[in-house]
């Protein structure tokens, strides 16, 4: 119980002999999730993941609406490329040289 199936082969008649394509089956506790046509669902949640962290690394930087950069800060360092116009980031400056 509390387990977890997905059957990436449930359109060619899947893995699991209780696999249902395009379907999620619970079967005494186990969902058994039918995936169709996974390319076709892999950008859209590659797209949710990315707003997501996009929207977490806005709120980070920002405060009261304004933007707020600690440059000492670890993750203002790694996503900072250029600041008043001189390229900050290290691996950045060391590829233009």
């Amino acid at each position: 119980p509390g387990s977890v199936i997905v059957d990436m082969a449930a359109e060619s008649g899947g893995n699991c002999e209780l696999t249902r394509a395009g379907e999620v089956v619970d079967h005494n506790g186990v969902k058994i999730h039918g995936v169709v046509n996974l390319p076709a669902q892999t950008p859209y949640h590659a797209s949710q993941l990315y707003s997501r962290n996009l929207q977490a690394l806005i709120d980070y930087i920002t405060k009261e609406g304004q933007l707020q950069l600690d440059l000492e800060d670890e993750i203002v360092q790694g996503a900072l490329l250029v600041h008043q116009g001189a390229v900050i980031h290290p691996k950045v400056k060391e590829l233009l040289g």
